[in-house]
């Protein structure tokens, strides 16, 4: 969508904050309806939600560019975001944040080689933002941009259907239904999943007002994704107005995207996993702390600032074009290298691995929501120079003293709050 936000905004008839509204507001749906879709698939078993909840995410999403209007768009887009957010409740992955796969992957593999498993769960996903906005400038140069929204809906409803095929292979389900007939025990049981389905809802918001540690993590980790998604949802757009390069052309500049999360995603893990051997070869008695991931942020919060300020200057002189998505591919690599650590040092931390995530991603969705509304104005104000060194000296302020902080008091933090 991001490369055809200039054509949608001029179709609907609204402004860029406007047309950002109506890019970002996909995360909003992402933040909070994870925490319903979650208790019920605990209730309900997985496909079941899974296929509700993609049955009504083609709905929206077909339904998003009906009548061009502004209205719909919105709320089309909000009500897809959240009908997609079961892909990060029930087991997918999704940018910066792995919904359940982290957790799933903590399950799998031994902390030693959490780096490796992390690499392999988020490599592909990682490249979803990245590669979507080349595919779509390609579609949009060809095609209305309605057709965007037809035809992601046309895919997703044929992958539904392939799962609706395989859940109602009657043998399977009779076999099911006789599982669930011997074990449960009438309306005690129903009692019991309202009580669980109850838990379920409140255990992150718990987590998040009660651990200092998960307020920490989750502060910077959703200042990191707001930042990756001012700058995803503003980057198309500024090689069109300001280079007046076409949607196609302007799009392929992803491309220093991929390279940046390619980079971190493989190279980070194993980076992760040879410091965290490192680590433990020090400990007196091979035991292992959250703390030993700490080592692995020092990078990133490096890389994040340089390559802010890098990209911003770079455009804000009219820099070859190879400069400016060289800066790009350096605040990209941080950006994942961080949340790489953070999503490691998160599961290594909590026994709610699921909950303590969905906490943590609840504000990162709600910070990539806010972030690209005020972008427009931003960069009109301040230029891309100023406005990327203010986003890079927030982070310094607030992202750099992190590792000092979890290496130096990290273990009294996760003392705080835990019962």
């Amino acid at each position: 969508m991001a490369a055809a936000l200039g054509r949608i905004g001029h179709d609907l008839g609204i402004d860029e904050s406007m047309t950002q509204l109506t890019f970002s507001i996909f995360v909003l749906g992402l933040a909070f309806a994870p925490f319903p879709i979650a208790s019920y698939s605990e209730m309900y078993g997985h496909k079941p939600v899974w296929l509700f909840c993609n049955a009504f995410y083609v709905l929206w999403k077909a339904l998003c560019p009906v009548g061009r209007l502004p209205a719909l768009m919105v709320v089309g887009r909000f009500m897809a975001g959240s009908g997609a957010s079961v892909g990060i409740t029930v087991g997918a992955t999704l940018t910066l944040g792995d919904g359940l796969m982290g957790p799933i992957m903590a399950d799998m593999y031994r902390k030693e080689d959490r780096g490796k498993s992390l690499a392999i769960a988020t490599f592909v996903p990682y490249l979803g933002p990245a590669l979507g906005p080349v595919v779509g400038g390609i579609m949009t140069h060809r095609l209305e941009w309605p057709w965007l929204f037809y035809l992601l809906s046309i895919f997703n409803a044929v992958i539904w259907v392939i799962g609706l095929v395989f859940i109602s292979y009657a043998p399977v389900l009779l076999a099911r239904k006789r599982k669930a007939a011997a074990s449960s025990t009438g309306p005690t049981s129903f009692r019991l999943a309202s009580s669980e389905m109850a838990a379920n809802l409140c255990r992150p918001l718990q987590l998040l007002y009660q651990r200092p540690i998960i307020q920490v993590i989750a502060l910077i980790m959703a200042l990191n994704f707001g930042v990756y998604y001012l700058l995803l949802s503003t980057f198309a757009t500024m090689w069109i107005n300001r280079h007046e390069q076409s949607e196609f052309i302007g799009t392929l500049h992803y491309i220093a995207v991929s390279v940046g999360t390619t980079v971190a995603t493989q190279a980070g893990g194993r980076f992760m996993d040879w410091v965290f051997a490192k680590q433990k070869a020090l400990s007196p008695d091979g035991s292992t702390i959250p703390e030993f991931r700490v080592p692995c942020l020092l990078p990133p919060v490096i890389l994040i600032p340089v390559g802010l300020f890098w990209y911003g200057w770079a455009v804000e002189v009219s820099a070859h074009w190879a400069v400016v998505d060289d800066g790009v591919a350096v605040f990209v690599c941080g950006s994942f290298l961080l949340a790489q650590a953070m999503l490691a040092y998160l599961l290594d931390e909590s026994s709610h691995t699921a909950s303590a995530n969905t906490a943590s991603q609840m504000l990162s969705n709600v910070l990539g929501f806010v972030f690209p509304i005020f972008a427009p104005q931003m960069f009109a104000r301040l230029g891309y120079g100023w406005g990327n060194s203010m986003l890079a000296f927030l982070f310094i302020g607030l992202g750099c003293p992190v590792p000092l902080l979890l290496w130096v008091w990290g273990a009294r933090l996760r003392a705080l709050g835990r019962r």
